[in-house]
């Protein structure tokens, strides 16, 4: 099917307006968290020295307790997990971990989610109408495989917002699909063209897709142990007297809310990935005649499976909770980075389509 250049040419620049625009959504979202984070500390300083002294009650109470069962958390409300004195110490400084639309109306919050929709359907006619252009998915290479991806994990953060607020985590996501089609327009451009031979497979449908599907999905988990982390080291801090910093983390669940949500999400995450690795392996067999082969890029795969199984694995039945859990998330996304960025581009192997 021959390629049509000027639809190629509409595509990017589709693909341009919709940076410009998840950019003007990212504006929108930290200055939703600057904004209501501050509106927050003003409506909560005549408690806070109420729940200063109750953290420093908590923190004397508990000071004969092993340091992991005073850290320790659970699933409920707010602040559930720790002692009681620690629970109301922590009830004012972090939100509700069911994330319902509840509370003070965010207008800034609602123009960001807004923004956000409308660069989701721009990003949608960019990445269709590259389809179009090349008559085939738009997967072909490191420029469509990362557009793509972004485009996945836009769509992934909008349809969790229609079951939970987590306009709190628009920020980081805008921010990674901002960078996600930086890197594909500046890092990695590619003209509109026809697949390799070696690529013109029902498989690469099936094996690619799921494997966006699934990056999208970790980037959103890797979002969310970030904030984990913050929020976590801002507990601590709470607890032991001190004067709570990062207001905007007020807006944020508690820490072990955070892990519980990023668990179940990474379990749907680890199910397509384990899926991209039979997939995978299956049409290695019929290209190759072989199953595995060591190649770099699959091995690297099957890395990317094993640390995330071992996430699984431990958060299940070793009680890796808390700051643990969340380092293993992040390490097996930047494992995925590694993969696409170096692997693709600089390790020669059977899997050099990057189109670069």
């Amino acid at each position: 099917m021959p390629v049509n250049e000027t639809l190629g040419a509409w595509s990017e620049l589709f693909m341009l307006l919709a940076a410009m625009t998840y950019l003007v959504g990212f504006v929108a979202f930290a200055w939703d968290m600057a904004s209501h984070a501050k509106a927050l500390r003003g409506t909560a300083a005549d408690e806070e020295r109420e729940l200063v002294g109750a953290a420093a009650r908590a923190g004397s109470h508990e000071a004969s307790e092993p340091a992991d069962a005073r850290a320790g958390h659970g699933t409920g409300h707010r602040g559930r997990g720790y002692r009681t004195g620690a629970q109301s110490a922590l009830a004012g400084h972090v939100a509700d971990e069911q994330m319902r639309y509840t509370g003070q109306r965010r207008p800034a919050a609602r123009v960001a989610v807004a923004v956000m929709v409308l660069a989701f359907l721009v990003h949608t006619a960019a990445v269709l109408s590259r389809a179009f252009a090349a008559g085939r998915v738009p997967w072909g290479n490191m420029y469509e495989f990362c557009t793509t991806g972004a485009l996945v994990v836009a769509g992934v953060y909008l349809l969790a917002l229609l079951a939970r607020d987590l306009r709190f985590v628009g920020t980081l996501v805008s921010g990674l699909v901002v960078i996600m089609l930086c890197a594909a327009t500046i890092g990695f451009p590619t003209p509109v063209g026809p697949l390799q031979p070696a690529l013109q497979s029902w498989w690469l449908v099936i094996h690619v897709s799921i494997a966006v599907a699934a990056s999208g999905v970790f980037t959103i988990t890797f979002a969310m142990a970030v904030l984990q982390l913050l929020q976590a080291r801002r507990e601590r801090a709470i607890l032991a007297g001190e004067a709570p910093r990062m207001d905007f983390l007020r807006m944020v669940p508690s820490a072990q809310a955070l892990e519980n949500l990023s668990f179940r999400l990474n379990a749907v995450g680890f199910a397509f990935w384990t899926f991209t690795l039979a997939a995978g392996a299956i049409w290695a067999e019929q290209a190759w005649g072989r199953y595995w082969g060591w190649d770099t890029k699959e091995v690297w795969t099957f890395v990317i499976w094993v640390v995330y199984a071992a996430y699984m694995h431990a958060r299940a039945t070793r009680g890796w909770t808390g700051t643990r859990s969340a380092w293993l998330s992040i390490a097996g996304y930047l494992c995925i980075v590694f993969n696409f960025t170096v692997v693709n581009t600089l390790f020669a192997g059977l899997h050099s389509y990057a189109g670069v």
